[in-house]
């Protein structure tokens, strides 16, 4: 799974970023800071099996803590976006080719209206970041459509003499964008234009791929630097204007603090705080307190207040919903009946992100192909009971996997 931070410049995308994998990137405040695409492990978080069981897991990839299971999400800080990016201006051509591959678009905005549209920094209120939200899928759209109607007619000539159904053919044409058969075929019902892709005309091509560009790149909105907006309008103005931007896009606002959970992360790297990522309270260490300049303290509680408004810096937040929600994953251990570890003793070393919907074959394969080729029956550790191919995968499950050898 590939999750995109996307935005115009200077909105705290690469500050969101180094908050959410602790790598090391340039953060400046000015347009362009990102110019190469930084890619790194952000994390979902899920309360873990191993708390249910008993005993503590050692988990292959991510880390638990406290029965806080983190699970390693590839994220990729992407260069900031500008108008008529996808004409190339700006960094637009590597925009547009870095996001191609992602599942999932977490869009970055200066909720607090700090930065014009080049991402200029403005005084705090005078730019209002509904423009930004519309922008941007304006600019992923044009670019969409520029490529599928450029090799529009040669398409539908092909498709025609090989006598391929519409459905197929435009999945297979935009299957570089990970579109699947059943989104298209949800599309063509909801859209009605017809089978005969011949007598589209721009509009109904223009309409399809932005409904294409819904399904295989939906965009969660993460409302940033919220902490300048409460300092200029305080909490009541500043709900109000987080209702008025989700009152302005169909996608889900999510408020975050980026630079205060990034000065959290790295106080608990320092071991002055106690704090699991993701929380919605920190603590300051008794011995560390006394060490603390006065300005670090007030920076500290500072945090602690937004936290307790919106009950966390929302950097987690964002990434469980993007995966949990957006995406429809669930979580699934492999495991054994008379064992949970694996042959060097880790316990519940794994757990994998599947689709709901999923199924014990669909896990099967994800755990190796020979697994899901030699499939005879799976187990369902919990329940000790026996499942077949078909049995749909739970939030959670632990599956032991029986193959022929």
């Amino acid at each position: 799974m590939k999750i995109g931070v996307v935005g115009k410049p200077n909105v705290g995308k690469s500050t969101f970023f180094k908050a959410s994998t602790l790598k090391e990137v340039d953060i400046q405040n000015f347009p362009f800071t990102t110019i190469e695409t930084n890619v790194g492990a952000g994390y979902a978080r899920i309360k873990c099996v191993c708390r249910e069981v008993g005993k503590q897991c050692n988990p292959r990839t991510g880390f638990c803590t406290d029965g806080n299971r983190y699970i390693p999400i590839e994220l990729v800080d992407v260069a900031g976006l500008v108008p008529g990016a996808h004409e190339g201006k700006g960094m637009g051509n590597q925009f547009l080719n870095d996001l191609i591959f992602c599942d999932a678009l977490i869009h970055i905005v200066d909720v607090s209206g700090s930065a014009n549209e080049k991402g200029e920094v403005v005084e705090v209120g005078s730019y209002n970041p509904v423009n930004d939200i519309k922008f941007l899928e304006e600019e992923i759209d044009l670019w969409l459509i520029g490529i599928v109607k450029k090799n529009w007619r040669k398409f539908v000539r092909t498709s025609h003499m090989q006598k391929e159904k519409g459905v197929e053919a435009l999945t297979k044409q935009l299957s570089n964008i990970n579109l699947k058969e059943k989104d298209t075929i949800d599309i063509y019902e909801r859209l009605g234009f017809g089978d005969n892709l011949v007598t589209w005309t721009d509009d109904q091509i223009s309409q399809f791929v932005i409904e294409a560009r819904k399904k295989t790149k939906p965009i969660i909105i993460g409302a940033n630097k919220i902490d300048k907006l409460l300092d200029k309008y305080g909490v009541e103005k500043t709900k109000e204007k987080l209702k008025e931007l989700q009152s302005a896009t169909e996608s889900k606002v999510i408020p975050i603090f980026a630079e205060g959970e990034l000065a959290l992360r790295n106080a608990q790297k320092a071991g002055i705080v106690d704090y699991l990522y993701g929380n919605s309270d920190f603590e300051i260490k008794e011995d560390k307190i006394n060490l603390l300049t006065p300005e670090q303290k007030q920076a500290l509680n500072k945090i602690k207040s937004i936290m307790k408004i919106f009950d966390s810096t929302g950097v987690l937040s964002i990434l469980n919903y993007a995966v949990f929600d957006k995406l429809d994953y669930i979580c699934v251990y492999p495991a054994g009946t008379k064992t949970l570890c694996d042959k060097k003793g880790n316990v519940l070393p794994d757990v994998f992100l599947m689709k709901k919907g999923s199924t014990a074959l669909d896990f099967a394969y994800k755990i190796h192909t020979d697994f899901g080729e030699r499939f005879i029956r799976a187990v369902n550790v919990k329940t000790k009971q026996i499942i077949g191919k078909d049995y749909v995968l739970k939030d959670k499950d632990m599956i032991e996997i029986i193959a022929d050898k």
